[in-house]
């Protein structure tokens, strides 16, 4: 039962990122402004905004002009549920809290990597608030643990932001970017000392197999810039996940 209103939840958390995901690399106001049809710009009533049914119900089209609603929007919806769904699945024995605190990072980290594949850039204004909320979780579920998370997230930022400045001496040119430097800071705060190297590794692997594939297919040319923070949020979210269900 602890995992049901998560569940239940979780469109109107994936309702908010859509908005955070389109807004915030734009720079454009996330809470003030009233949400609008992106065909007409009509400003959209409450009816049409409730997550997953309004969709539904309206057909996939503005009821003003009729013109198509971006698939995003159902998209990133089902992401926020599917989130959810695997925390519960993969922690049944979880309290309630331990279990809103995963869901919160899956939801954050979903956000992030979103805006990273669409934009190549990780805001600050989301990686080093998810610093400070790691070691806030690990104060409150595990205090023995803090020094131990603070730790990791310092090394980790370190470590990158010295992998970046010696490929950039080699290359003469930038190869990793600063908020992936930060990303990792964060995955240090929420996993520990001993996480950190399958973030790194599970990171790496994964992002270097899908390079591969989409090459193969043509979709991906070999002087296009890679975004990370997908693959890295993927391994975070795994690595915490799983870590805390004594899978890993």
């Amino acid at each position: 039962m602890d995992g049901l209103l998560p569940l239940l939840l979780s469109p109107f958390v994936g309702s908010f990122l859509g908005v955070v995901i389109r807004r915030l690399p734009l720079g454009r106001p996330i809470a003030a402004a009233r949400s609008e049809c992106e065909g007409c710009g009509h400003a959209l009533p409450a009816r049409d905004l409730v997550p997953l049914v309004s969709f539904v119900m309206l057909r996939g089209r503005c009821r003003f002009c009729q013109a198509g609603i971006a698939r995003f929007h159902l998209w990133v919806e089902l992401a926020a549920i599917a989130v959810a769904a695997w925390a519960t699945l993969a922690l049944p024995g979880a309290e309630a809290a331990a279990l809103w605190v995963d869901c919160a990072l899956g939801w954050w980290l979903l956000a992030l990597a979103w805006i990273d594949w669409d934009h190549l850039r990780l805001p600050d204004v989301l990686t080093l608030p998810l610093v400070v909320a790691g070691l806030l979780a690990t104060w409150a579920l595990e205090p023995e643990d803090v020094a131990d998370h603070a730790a990791a997230a310092a090394l980790a930022y370190l470590a990158f932001r010295g992998i970046a400045w010696s490929y950039r001496r080699l290359r003469g040119r930038e190869g990793l970017g600063q908020g992936d430097a930060k990303l990792l800071a964060a995955s240090g705060a929420w996993v520990g000392v001993a996480g950190l190297p399958g973030v790194v590794l599970g990171a790496a692997v994964v992002a270097v197999a899908a390079t591969l594939g989409q090459r193969m297919f043509g979709r991906h040319a070999a002087d296009v810039p890679i975004p990370f923070g997908p693959y890295l949020a993927l391994a975070t979210w795994v690595v915490r996940v799983y870590g805390e269900a004594g899978h890993l």
